[in-house]
């Protein structure tokens, strides 16, 4: 009497219902862990699927999903009907300024509650001071300058703002791609988790080859650098032809404050907007020294917390008040 093998096909089979088995318990297991709202790198994840969605704009890759609200990182963020953080727009009354702001994920005010953003905090100090104001923030997360300033003339020109700042980081000058991730990385927290470990041991990691990396961001001719020039000097023509007040503001790389490396980018940068006609302020000379983890979000995102946006705001303020 032979004893009967197992197929080869079932075996295969049961290998391949036992991995999927498994992956899914993983997954459920990390989707419970991350509940708490404590892993950056999930969160963002989140943001990316829960208030964005895809632009039928080419240049800008992604855009917020209008009228549309969660909570990220313990934080409510709340999306009006023109995209911006915020309350809805009010109708502009007589002799009210707008003053607009350009930006990214730290404009956003990734981490930090709606009534404590540097916006939020410029508008209350603005009306404290008699000033009939609004101030809107149309920061995006994973945007850089080509695709705030596309942001603002495409969608965001008809609010016919006094002012616009233009709240700059270190990597705006980066090219980005559009992308949209595959379906793995849309839906699956275990799929990005291993993405961004894979990221983290294979991309460039400490302060000198991050320097590096943006001596290169930086050249003269890096396809980054010069479309970053001219999306600004187009916002400055359109400045100078409308009689709107343009301001750079220059946000530091806030891992190391005391020892900081990037000192050049903000030379180039406050050049650059000088010529281009803007007022310029430089929020490393009100950070410079601060202990990093006192103005993280949380320990593993280095996005100004509360207390960092109310140092940008009190920076911006003498530039905005009426009087100057």
């Amino acid at each position: 009497m032979s004893s009967s093998k197992p197929k080869p096909l079932f075996t295969f089979l049961l290998a391949a219902v036992s991995i999927v088995i498994g992956l899914a318990a993983i997954e459920g297991m990390l989707r419970v862990k991350n509940s708490a709202q404590d892993v950056y790198d999930i969160e963002m994840w989140r943001y990316s699927n829960e208030l964005k969605q895809p632009s039928s704009n080419p240049v800008l890759g992604h855009e917020h999903r209008v009228s549309s609200s969660a909570v990220l990182q313990k934080t409510t963020i709340r999306i009006n009907e023109r995209g911006l953080r915020g309350a809805p727009i009010t109708p502009l009354t007589s002799n009210q300024r707008r003053i607009l702001f350009l930006g990214s994920s730290i404009t956003l005010g990734w981490g930090v509650t709606e009534e404590d953003i540097l916006t939020a905090r410029l508008e209350q100090k603005l009306r404290q001071a008699g000033e009939n104001v609004q101030v809107l923030n149309a920061g995006i997360g994973n945007y850089n300058t080509v695709r705030y300033v596309e942001g603002f003339f495409s969608k965001l020109e008809d609010l016919k703002p006094s002012d616009i700042v233009v709240h700059y980081f270190l990597n705006d000058a980066e090219e980005l791609k559009a992308g949209g991730g595959n379906f793995l990385l849309r839906n699956s927290e275990l799929a990005v988790t291993l993405w961004t470990v894979a990221n983290r041991f294979l991309g460039p990691s400490g302060e000198n080859t991050l320097v590096d990396h943006y001596k290169r961001v930086y050249e003269e001719d890096a396809p980054g650098y010069v479309a970053m020039q001219a999306a600004l000097t187009k916002l400055s023509d359109y400045a100078k032809k409308n009689d709107v007040r343009l301001i750079f503001a220059m946000t530091p790389d806030i891992h190391n404050l005391t020892n900081y490396k990037f000192g050049f980018i903000h030379e180039r940068m406050k050049a650059l907007a000088e010529k281009l006609g803007f007022t310029t302020v430089d929020f490393l000379d009100q950070l410079k020294g601060i202990e990093p983890s006192s103005i993280w979000a949380m320990p593993g995102d280095p996005h100004p917390n509360s207390l960092g946006h109310k140092i940008m705001a009190e920076a911006l303020y003498p530039l905005l008040v009426n009087e100057n």
